[in-house]
């Protein structure tokens, strides 16, 4: 096969999707030529335009609403479900028939993620569809909007990098790398979000980025999209005399972002529709919220603007054919967000909890506390050590802000200001980096990313996020009610690259076969001097996490069931950050047992 024509990025993003690309024989070194691919979407029964940004939302329509006629698209397509700017308006008006979040569905270890759930509290007369099923609805859409417009460099041949949160585990971001070979796109590499936008930011600056950092420089990037907040610290080293990146740290998956801040907006108008003696219903709330979310994003996007209506359809028997009206204002909209979403709090701040009800609805893990500014002080105090600083803080130099969100001026501000309180005591202010395109450079970053690899040019280094573990039970004589030691078992040390050569434990280990077992597994992100084959006799809460457990029976081949069979193991992590584990016999065997983490997170293959 010949080497790929374009570099494609594809930014999978939890409220709008969009796709860059780098033309290869345009491009000179890190002087390249980007373009944007503007997608073709209904946004109106039988209109068709196309836009820089799809929607990230599905529509499932009951078979007489529409006519069939009214849905086609330039490219053969089933009618159902409708993706895209159509999907988010008739969402408004019938949000039990709307799919949004699927993103944060695909990395919920709770549910089933293959099964059809969305929308979540739909009756059960509407058909549902899983979390994966949705991711691979946008994919196939900018796979065919692609091809549409390039019918001679389909996407499936191109070099091409899609990107996915920092935060991601290894199941989610296996969910994501199956929804993408389940559309047909078989080569492609998954790219922490963070570090795309790092990307785009260099690939915008044609080479001068290095008179913009320097050896010694930590970079933060907050990244705040539509439903999660991504924290990522990246170092500036040296090599052989030419500036490195590396990212260094990954924060929690924070499930809090623009969504909440759209709500948050539905709530203060509600209060004021309240006043003027308007009642809302649950439903009217959610039409109120999109209706909020779309006042924000034209607020942001203009800022001569002062005010905007919104509008939804009044459900009072006595206002029939009415609808009720209600403006955002500018100033509601920075005081919401910038004292409700990044107050002015100490370094020494940490997220709230609440008491919970006993009983809960099925729903995201969301943040509790919705005030970033903490959430950012205890990513900062956690990794304090990720570059290696003498204080109880990490000390970012420069910040790159991400994310529509910070199109704000009065946000990025504000985020500054609160930094440079934090670091005054040891240190001078951080300096902001002068973001591109907010809403596209995620996807720009992706595009430079996959041009980097095939072409040369700077690559940010950073392998794993976390280390990895696999739990070893010791042999001891059975107590009553007392559980045996568990010993924790260094598979993957933190910053192994993906991809890499399988490493190798020295010790052997005794492996149960032909009956039911469970293999548990732990992850850190702070012990960043373990190494494989390290075996933890104990440890704190804080610095090991327990994943999903696998539970599967192994077969037992040439052994009897329940033999514990001497091997030695192998890990690995693969291009799209899979985690696989696999036990071969020290005998010489020709046995081989393998366990990864698939699309559910639990999964054994013989």
């Amino acid at each position: 096969m010949s080497s790929p024509r374009h570099a494609v990025g594809i930014d999978l993003g939890t409220t709008h999707c969009a796709l860059s690309w780098i033309d290869a024989d345009n491009s000179e070194g890190e002087r390249i030529a980007q373009h944007q691919l503007t997608i073709p979407q209904l946004t109106a029964p039988g209109t068709l335009e196309s836009r820089a940004l799809l929607p990230a939302f599905l529509y499932l329509p009951h078979r007489d609403e529409l006519d069939p006629g009214a849905l086609a698209l330039p490219w053969p397509a089933a009618p159902t479900p409708i993706a895209g700017a159509l999907a988010r308006t008739l969402g408004l008006t019938t949000p039990i028939r709307l799919v949004a979040s699927a993103k944060s569905w695909l990395c919920h270890p709770e549910v089933d993620r293959e099964a059809p759930i969305l929308p979540l509290e739909a009756p059960d007369a509407i058909e549902r569809i899983s979390p994966l099923a949705a991711t691979m609805q946008y994919l196939a859409h900018l796979r065919a909007a692609w091809d549409s417009a390039h019918p001679r460099d389909p996407l499936s041949e191109q070099a091409l990098t899609i990107t996915v949160p920092a935060s991601f585990d290894p199941a989610a971001r296996e969910l994501t790398a199956a929804a993408a070979r389940a559309v047909g796109l078989a080569d492609f590499t998954l790219l922490e979000e963070p570090q795309a936008a790092l990307y785009s930011w260099i690939a915008a600056s044609a080479g001068g980025w290095r008179e913009q950092v320097a050896v010694g420089d930590l970079i933060l990037v907050i990244d705040v999209g539509g439903g999660t907040t991504d924290l990522s610290l990246i170092a500036v080293d040296a090599r052989e005399g030419a500036l490195e990146l590396t990212r260094v740290a990954v924060g929690e998956h924070i499930l809090l972002g623009g969504d909440n801040m759209d709500l948050a907006l539905a709530h203060r108008l509600r209060a004021k529709l309240a006043d003027a003696g308007v009642e809302l219903d649950r439903w009217q709330l959610q039409q109120l919220t999109h209706g909020c979310r779309d006042a924000k994003e034209a607020l942001f996007a203009d800022p001569a603007l002062e005010r905007l209506p919104v509008v939804l359809a009044s459900r009072g028997a006595h206002l029939v054919g009415a609808s009720i009206r209600t403006e955002l204002t500018r100033a509601e909209l920075e005081e919401t967000l910038v004292e409700g979403f990044f107050p002015e709090v100490m370094a020494e701040a940490r997220p709230q909890g609440r008491a919970r009800a006993a009983l809960t609805r099925v729903g995201l893990p969301y943040a509790q506390d919705p005030a970033i500014t903490r959430h950012l002080a205890a990513f900062l105090t956690r990794h304090h050590q990720a570059a290696a600083p003498a204080t109880a803080l990490a000390q970012p130099t420069a910040v790159l802000f991400n994310g529509g969100v910070f199109k704000a001026e009065a946000l990025r501000e504000r985020v500054m200001s609160v930094l440079a309180a934090w670091l005054a005591p040891t240190g001078a202010p951080p300096r902001q980096l002068n973001a591109t395109d907010l809403d596209l450079a995620v996807a720009r970053g992706a595009a430079f990313h996959a041009h980097a690899r095939h072409h040369g040019g700077v690559r940010i280094r950073g392998g794993t996020s976390h280390a990895y573990y696999v739990g070893v039970e010791g042999a001891a004589p059975a107590v009553p009610g007392i559980e045996p030691e568990l010993a924790a078992l260094c598979l993957v040390p933190l910053g192994l690259e993906e991809g890499s050569p399988a490493v190798a434990p020295p010790q052997a280990f005794g492996l149960v076969v032909g009956e039911p077992v469970r293999f548990r597994f732990f992850g850190s992100d702070l012990r960043r001097e373990d190494h494989v084959g390290d075996l933890l006799e104990a440890w704190s809460p804080d610095e090991l996490s327990e994943l999903e457990e696998v539970q599967v029976t192994l077969t037992a081949h040439r052994h009897h069931p329940g033999e514990v069979v001497a091997v030695r193991l192998q890990a690995a992590v693969t291009e799209t950050g899979t985690l696989e584990l696999i036990a071969l016999p020290s005998d010489g065997g020709d046995e081989r047992w393998a366990v990864a983490f698939d699309t559910r997170g639990r999964h054994a293959r013989r």
